[in-house]
């Protein structure tokens, strides 16, 4: 399923994922059964440590889930593929050296450097001569792109063998070029706009997060295809809003 999961990113498959932030296998598997392509777990902003990690991806079955990590050390992207994520997504990726270090964490040798042990992706070592020779093709790697230095050293990354695919982070983009918050400023959106172009041009696949639908949808039809939309605990605040607001006859506040 990991690989099939990145066959259709590479494709360029539009792929509609939502964010997990909390450690409940039941919510999982709710968002799983409604049929999203892939979970984002959020472990940069959300206090999810690797044993809910795990938890996570047991739950989500056949659901692909790619876990953007806290950080991009050898231990945490080890932990992640380990754990059966059929990728991670490592923010502020700002140079194609800190990319080359992410896909050696992430792959096997002769790709990479990632550690051999015998760990749940493999089922305890039941399945590990098969996932040893199948891993690198079946894992995805992401890179951010969220701050000016980034998007200054953009064609260099694209060109870093193993890169599967890049997040591009507006909030934080906007926050490094002292324009915070301001995403339609023109200057933010020129380089948005650059990633955006240079991946198209080098073959990379392009994701992109937002809170609405009507910020997502645009999107796809601009060439995006890792497509996230909402997260756990907005989706439950946003029916519960609207469930209150009906019982009361009122109209849901924003």
């Amino acid at each position: 399923m990991n690989a099939d999961f990145r066959r259709r990113l590479l494709a360029g498959e539009a792929l509609y994922g939502t964010m997990v932030t909390l450690d409940s296998p039941a919510v999982v598997e709710l968002l799983c059964h409604v049929g999203f392509d892939w979970l984002f777990l959020e472990t940069e902003h959300a206090p999810l440590l690797p044993d809910a990690v795990q938890r996570i991806v047991q739950a989500a079955g056949a659901t692909p889930c790619i876990v953007r990590l806290s950080r991009s050390d050898e231990i945490s992207i080890k932990r992640a593929l380990d754990a059966g994520a059929a990728g991670i997504m490592v923010p502020q990726v700002n140079s194609a050296a800190h990319a080359r270090l992410v896909v050696s964490y992430a792959k096997y040798a002769p790709m990479g450097s990632r550690g051999i042990g015998l760990n749940r992706a493999s089922m305890y070592g039941l399945n590990f001569a098969d996932y040893l020779a199948a891993a690198n093709a079946a894992t995805t790697v992401v890179v951010q792109a969220e701050h000016v230095d980034a998007v200054e050293n953009i064609e260099e990354i694209c060109e870093v063998e193993g890169v599967d695919a890049v997040l591009i982070g507006p909030y934080d983009l906007s926050a490094s070029m002292n324009k915070t918050g301001r995403l339609d400023d023109r200057e933010v959106l020129a380089a948005i706009h650059h990633v955006r172009d240079t991946c198209l041009a080098k073959g990379v696949r392009l994701g992109y997060y937002g809170v609405t639908p009507d910020l997502v949808a645009p999107r796809a039809r601009e060439g995006y295809n890792l497509l996230c939309c909402s997260a756990d605990v907005a989706l439950f605040a946003d029916a519960a809003r609207q469930l209150v607001a009906t019982l009361r006859g009122q109209e849901p506040t924003p």
